[in-house]
């Protein structure tokens, strides 16, 4: 069970997973990018660290 203040982060990162694949697997379909697991893991975390630079909540790892 996810709690109200957590759920907008939730929301945001299942949004910027599927957007990552799409955009992934779009650059392989039309671009003749390679698949890469490691490329599509990097390319999420930086667009994480922009998205919590803008303002998304509830992105940022506490720890």
């Amino acid at each position: 069970m996810v709690h109200d203040s957590q759920r907008k982060g939730l929301n945001s990162l299942i949004t910027l997973g599927a957007r990552i694949i799409w955009t992934h697997r779009n650059g392989c379909v039309f671009d003749g990018v390679a698949p890469s697991l490691a490329g599509a893991l990097g390319v999420a975390q930086e667009e994480k660290h922009l998205w919590e630079m803008a303002g998304a909540r509830g992105l940022a790892t506490e720890g």
